[in-house]
C-alpha cells in the first residue's frame, strides 16, 4: 500500500521505539480456573515482552536496524530483558536501569482451549520516563518512531520532535491515559485495540468512530485491530478491512 509519506533516509535506524518492555510468564492451563479454585498447569515459559520492545525484535528478525528506548530495573529480570534485546540485534543503548526499582513483570494466563489470555501485570512507578530524559537525537535517529502510548509526556515530547525532523510516528495504543488527547495529534499512523476507538469518540459503530478518530487527530491512517476477525482501517476518505490468518490459535499475548 502507498501511503504518499515521505520517509527520510540516511538514518543510522529504520525505527526507534519508546515505551514499554516487560518480562512475561506464560502459565498455559487446560481451562480457566473459575474464582476460588485451583487447576494445574500445562506449562510456564519466561518470556521478554511488552509493546514497544517485542515490536522493534520483531522488526530486527525481518532484517531491520531497531533501536529500542525504556527502562528496567536492577534486578535479574531487567538483565534478561537486556540480554534478549541484544541477542536480538536490537540496539539498546538507550535502556536506562533504574537502581533500587524492579523491572515491570506480568504473569499471563493462557487458555489452552481458545488460546485467550488474562493479563496480571505490576510495574513500578520509578520505571517511568520522564519528558526531560527524552534525548532529540535518540528519537529522530531512525526512519520511523514508534509508540505505545505509555509515558505520556515523554511520547508528546518524542513525537513532537519526530515531526520537527519530518519523521513519521506510529502508535500503538490500548487504552485512554491522562494526557492522550495532547499525543494523537502527533500520530500519522495511530493503531489501536477495538474498543479504543469507540471510547474516545464516545461512538457505538466502528466505522463511524474510525472516521470521527481520524478528524479528531489528524492522523493519516487509523486502524483498529480485531483479533480473530482481522483489522479495520480508515485512509484518507476510505475503509480497509483486512480478515485475520486462519490459524489454531495457541495464545493471543502477541
Amino acid at each position: 500500500m502507498e501511503f504518499g509519506i515521505e520517509i527520510p533516509t540516511g538514518k543510522t535506524f529504520d525505527a526507534v521505539a519508546l515505551g514499554l518492555n516487560a518480562v512475561d510468564h506464560l502459565i498455559v492451563v487446560p481451562h480457566y480456573p473459575g474464582f476460588n479454585s485451583k487447576v494445574p498447569f500445562l506449562s510456564h515459559t519466561l518470556a521478554p515482552g511488552g509493546q514497544c520492545a517485542t515490536a522493534m525484535v520483531t522488526l530486527a528478525r525481518l532484517g531491520m536496524r531497531a533501536r529500542y528506548i525504556g527502562k528496567v530495573g536492577s534486578d535479574d529480570l531487567g538483565a534478561v530483558q537486556i540480554r534478549s534485546l541484544e541477542s536480538e540485534g536490537v540496539e539498546s543503548t538507550g535502556v536506562t536501569v533504574v537502581e533500587g526499582a524492579a523491572s515491570q513483570i506480568a504473569f499471563i494466563v493462557v487458555d489452552q482451549t481458545s488460546g485467550e489470555r488474562t493479563v496480571i501485570w505490576h510495574r513500578d512507578e520509578r520505571l517511568m520516563i520522564e519528558s526531560a530524559e527524552v534525548d532529540a537525537a535518540a528519537v529522530t535517529s531512525g526512519r520511523v518512531l514508534h509508540l505505545d502510548g505509555h509515558n505520556v509526556a515523554a511520547s508528546i515530547k518524542a513525537a513532537s520532535y519526530a515531526r520537527e525532523a519530518g519523521i513519521p510516528t506510529v502508535l500503538d495504543i490500548d487504552n485512554i491515559y491522562e494526557g492522550s488527547e495532547g499525543l494523537l495529534p502527533l500520530i500519522d499512523f495511530l493503531i489501536s485495540s477495538t474498543s479504543f476507538p469507540l471510547r474516545i469518540t464516545e461512538e457505538t459503530d466502528l466505522r463511524t468512530a474510525l472516521k470521527k478518530l481520524s478528524e479528531m487527530t489528524g492522523s493519516l491512517f487509523v486502524a483498529a485491530t480485531l483479533g480473530r476477525e482481522g483489522v479495520l482501517a480508515y485512509f484518507r476518505g476510505e475503509y480497509i478491512y483486512s480478515p485475520a490468518f486462519t490459524i489454531d490459535c495457541r495464545d493471543t499475548t502477541g
